[in-house]
């Protein structure tokens, strides 16, 4: 056996050859190795990222499982899954003085509890309890949440805190928070007298025993905690230390204290993130890309072959992909835009850009409906073109592409015979050749992961790489985020588009929702129906797409042609649907969200959305993107009743924004950075925390990055050692980066 030991300020150790593992204390990063009979070694681990999360009392293998949902499996993950919101509960109000509105902390005693079924939905039930203080008396309601019977009993005591509000004839709250007054000093102090975090959790997880998870998690193991960021920069920067600044981001003292806690967090998340890119630019700068000869006329010809005219922000894009593609090194250009903004065609243009230099292009999608539709877009508006003395060869390779016509795809396009290959992840898949790659287009990039990303462009010599996405963000943010991208933004629809109308509709007017969308149909539109679900499940109360096809189309809809779409089906019995409908054969599409990206037919004018509460923003907004793309005002319906604060917000966004970028923001706002860009399955270091709140920080942390660089390319250095174990265990690629 070997036992190396390296490195402050975190000691690890290595034994190699070695029998299966006792635990002595691992809790305590106690390890002993039976090596040989009568021999062993002990080893003490001061890492918090290798103490699992199930040895936490109060976890254990079963309830680990929940944690790991959200995405949290070891201490350090804790200490950094961080509040997505506070309350203040330091003040507690009586009930005389409860303010319609406003959400406040009351301490009250249950007079007595009942449940009932709600009379306007049948599968909504009602958990009542009238509560007293010494200054009144007042009713509150939950919906759903049978399993209060259990906690709240007559002659409980318990602090609440909600928003009170006028329903029908009565005073009361409906969903408030509530924690039960215990002797407990230690949960008092963390459920209520104080600032009080709030954190995004599975249904199986409560506030409650996550709070008291963390604050013995903070006692037990925050005196671990190494500081990864030099002195210098801290000093320079007036940033607290780690230790104090995780602990003031779960339990502030007050609103001062976390504020300088959050700065300390977000500028060190930035500056982890713009080291991972600086690393990439010098790796970048040695690499040798494909130039490319532009021809002067090919943008006129472009230009005259297709059946509108560009955009200024179009015709601005596509001189920068022009200038990029005509260097001797790879581009890689990051094209956002909302959307209808006419990502495609400027894509479009790049492919034509590498078809006239002889060399083939990949245009990859995430799903195989929107495949087919690049598909059949770009067959027909390159049709016109040619390519080294022969037309331009457009092909289509998804997995249920039929095994023959794969096999002679594959031949043509190892031989140079393909120009373009459309397609989704059957693209990276092993025997999927190219002659000579020069251009990979990756659509929604969001959904792609990093090393379906990378797999791409492994199938050519250092490609050209142009990743679209229509989730916008405002563009200094952009350039900060995705500073190992130049980005390109679209920021103006083609002329003629009509705004899209959005209303948010309850449930009691639906029939009004029928009759809208039925006078629409008669005057010569079509129609998208969404759902959440495919199927009727036992565990949700909600309608799903197939039982309510039946009742659309044999009663309802019973006078039009309604079909049914979702993922399920066979790829050639949606593409079938899919063509109907854009044919115009269709009058109704009952779908999910699987038309949520590229799906257009000018001649849908109206969109509505069954359980809008349940969809996320930037999904709402790319299912109305499905319409409002023709010469009609269209209409999106949104049928719903918020269930949560955050559920409203987002409704209320929908209604009153249509541009993507604020729609963006207050996406980015509402979720989250980290669930918000998708960092995750990125490869790049998670956003713990929302950068929205103070631009300033990241342009600070470039530029720091950018100086530390400068002073210690490789991070080599010993001061620098523990920003080289964070970037190892969060970006997968960072060895590469850093090797010679």
């Amino acid at each position: 056996f070997v036992i190396i030991r390296a490195g402050k300020p975190r000691p690890y150790v290595i034994v190699l050859i070695v029998k299966p593992a006792l635990e002595v204390n691992p809790n305590a990063g106690l390890f002993l190795w039976t090596v040989y009979p009568g021999y062993c070694i002990i080893a003490i681990v001061n890492d918090l990222s290798a103490i699992d999360i199930r040895y936490l009392k109060g976890v254990g293998p079963k309830r680990a499982g929940l944690f790991n949902k959200l995405g949290v499996y070891f201490v350090e993950d804790l200490f950094y899954y961080f509040p997505r919101r506070y309350e203040d509960r330091s003040r507690i109000s009586s009930i005389s003085r409860l303010r319609i509105g406003e959400s406040q902390t009351v301490r009250v005693r249950i007079l007595r509890t009942y449940e009932r079924r709600s009379f306007k939905q049948r599968n909504l039930s009602v958990f009542e309890a009238l509560v007293e203080d010494t200054t009144g008396r007042m009713p509150c309601v939950w919906f759903n949440q049978p399993y209060l019977r259990n906690y709240l009993k007559a002659g409980t005591e318990v602090v609440l805190y909600g928003r009170p509000a006028i329903h029908g004839k009565s005073f009361q709250m409906q969903n408030p928070e509530y924690e039960i007054v215990e002797d407990d000093k230690h949960a008092a102090n963390l459920n209520y007298g104080r600032i009080v975090p709030v954190y995004s959790l599975t249904e199986e997880l409560s506030q409650r025993m996550f709070r008291r998870l963390i604050r013995a998690c903070l006692d037990e193991y925050l005196p671990r905690m190494s500081e990864i960021l030099p002195y210098d920069i801290r000093k320079r920067n007036n940033l607290l230390n780690i230790a104090s600044s995780i602990l003031n981001m779960h339990f502030p003292q007050d609103a001062a204290s976390q504020g300088r806690a959050y700065k300390r967090i977000l500028f060190e998340e930035c500056f982890l993130l713009q080291l991972i890119f600086g690393l990439k630019r010098q790796k970048g700068a040695k690499v040798k890309g494909t130039s490319h000869r532009i021809e002067e006329d090919l943008l006129a010809r472009f230009e005259d072959s297709l059946p509108f005219k560009l955009t200024s922000s179009q015709k601005r894009v596509i001189q920068e992909i022009r200038a990029d593609m005509s260097l001797p090194k790879p581009m890689h250009r990051l094209l956002q835009g909302d959307v209808g903004s006419g990502k495609t065609i400027v894509a479009l243009y790049a492919c034509l850009i590498a078809a006239s230099n002889g060399y083939q292009s990949a245009f990859m999608a995430p799903t195989e409906l929107l495949a087919e539709q690049h598909y059949q877009n770009i067959s027909s508006q390159l049709s016109a073109f040619s390519c080294q003395g022969r037309a331009l060869q457009v092909r289509l390779l998804v997995s249920a592409t039929p095994k023959k016509e794969k096999e002679k795809i594959l031949k043509d396009l190892k031989s140079g015979e393909i120009d373009i290959l459309v397609g989704t992840h059957a693209l990276i898949q092993m025997g999927v050749e190219f002659k000579n790659l020069s251009l990979a287009v990756i659509d929604e990039q969001h959904k792609f992961g990093v090393h379906q990303r990378l797999s791409m462009l492994a199938k050519g010599s250092n490609p050209d790489c142009l990743i679209m996405t229509a989730t916008p963000i405002p563009r200094t943010l952009a350039m900060v985020i995705y500073s190992d991208l130049d980005v390109s933004t679209l920021d103006e629809l083609p002329a003629g588009r009509l705004p899209v109308k959005t209303c948010l509709i309850q449930e009691e007017k639906r029939q009004w929702v029928y009759d809208f969308a039925r006078r629409n149909i008669k005057e010569g539109r079509q129609a998208y129906i969404v759902y959440p679900i495919i199927e009727e499940s036992e565990n949700l109360d909600l309608k799903s797409a197939v039982s309510m096809y039946e009742e659309l189309s044999q009663d309802v809809f019973k006078e039009f042609k309604v079909e049914l779409i979702h993922g399920r089906l066979k790829p050639q019995k949606r593409s079938r649907i899919m063509r109907s409908f854009k044919e115009g054969k269709t009058d109704i599409l009952v779908s999910t969200v699987v038309i949520e990206v590229g799906v257009d037919v000018a001649n849908a004018s109206v969109m509505v959305i069954e359980h809008a509460e349940r969809f996320g923003l930037s999904q709402l907004h790319q299912l109305r993107g499905r319409i409002g793309r023709g010469q009609y005002e269209s209409h999106c319906i949104l049928i719903g009743s918020p269930d949560s604060q955050e559920a409203g917000l987002r409704l209320k966004a929908m209604v009153e924004e249509n541009d993507g970028f604020k729609i963006a923001q207050r996406d980015l706002e509402l979720r989250g950075p980290g669930e918000f860009f998708g960092v995750r399955q990125h490869g790049l270091p998670e956003l713990r925390v929302n950068p929205l709140e103070d631009i300033e920080q990241l342009h600070i942390a470039k530029q720091e990055a950018e100086s530390l660089l400068k002073l210690d390319p490789g991070l080599s250095q010993r001061q620098n050692q523990g920003l080289n174990r964070v970037l190892r265990d969060r970006f997968p690629d960072y060895e590469k980066l850093t090797q010679a």
